[in-house]
């Protein structure tokens, strides 16, 4: 093979070579960072790009997209002096692909260094009942502070979330104890409640029975005297009409005689019933008795008539 060959084989290789060096294919959601003799020059985006060989270079490649990182636990001193530990999530993406190659060396330990030491910021201000409630002004207190030093790196942190706080074993313990007591003070609470609705319940059930005891008693004496009202009422009219007919009959041929049969045999009877219920028998001085009582029970009958 001789010079020239090898010479023009050599010039293929490096035509090859600059030619797919040249041409740059950027995926979506990412940007190059292309240098011009070691200074920036342009930042490439998603598509078909070329550069020119041997001068430009991709010097940085950067994702666009929200990256989750994971912010290592540390111990913390709360306000009244309790050791936890903590850990959590950054989420943050790169806005600005520039600043973030040359804003920093290395975004994201910063990024996880500052939401470590602003950690330890918040959570000291805070006693240890505090910090299981105050999750949320926690993330945002850390999410403002680091938002605001990357913004110069180009980053843009979108949120924090604490994953977990974990106090020491004994603090356990004791918050353990704490619930249970807790727990059982809510049930003792319960139970007497619901022994003095039980007994007010009782009460009322018993006031409403009395009552209405009470009202059916009244009803029941109302309608007894209302009931002898009327039996009086009735027998009064029944012998205003018996009187009645009586005198009517009296006033008719041969009532006279009528009324003395009947005086005659009321005596006689009652006092047949006098001799059965008495070992003892009454009997009149003079059994004329009978005809002088039907003149005097006659006499009267006479003067009601006048």
């Amino acid at each position: 093979m001789s010079f020239a060959t090898i010479f023009l084989i050599g010039i293929a290789i490096i035509v090859f070579f600059a030619v797919t060096g040249s041409v740059k294919v950027v995926p979506q959601r990412q940007a190059y960072i292309i240098e011009r003799l070691g200074k920036y020059h342009e930042t490439l985006l998603a598509g078909f790009k070329i550069i020119i060989p041997f001068i430009d270079k991709v010097a940085y490649k950067h994702s666009l997209k929200e990256h989750a990182i994971d912010v290592a636990s540390q111990i913390c001193i709360t306000r009244d002096n309790i050791s936890v530990e903590v850990d959590g999530i950054l989420y943050l993406q790169v806005v600005d692909p520039q600043k973030a190659s040359y804003g920093i060396d290395n975004y994201v330990f910063a990024a996880i260094q500052l939401a470590q030491t602003t950690m330890r910021s918040v959570i000291g201000k805070l006693e240890l009942d505090k910090t299981f409630e105050e999750r949320d002004s926690i993330n945002s207190v850390i999410v403002e502070a680091v938002d605001k030093a990357s913004d110069p790196w180009g980053v843009k942190v979108t949120r924090y979330e604490v994953k977990n706080i974990t106090p020491p074993q004994s603090i356990k313990d004791a918050m353990e104890k704490q619930m249970r007591a807790e727990r059982e003070k809510r049930a003792i609470i319960a139970e007497s409640e619901g022994a003095k609705q039980a007994k007010i319940n009782v009460a009322e059930g018993d006031k409403q029975e009395l009552i209405a005891r009470s009202e059916g008693e009244k009803q029941r004496r109302i309608n007894e005297a209302q009931g002898r009202a009327a039996e009086i009422e009735a027998v009064a009219i029944a012998t205003a009409n018996g009187l009645r007919e009586i005198a009517t009959a009296i006033g008719k041929d041969n009532g006279i005689d009528a009324v003395n049969l009947r005086i005659a045999e009321q005596y006689l009877t009652e006092f047949g019933k006098l001799a059965k219920t008495n070992n003892t028998m009454i009997i009149p001085q003079s059994m004329t008795d009978v005809s002088g009582m039907i003149a005097t029970a006659m006499s009267v009958i006479d003067k009601t008539k006048k």
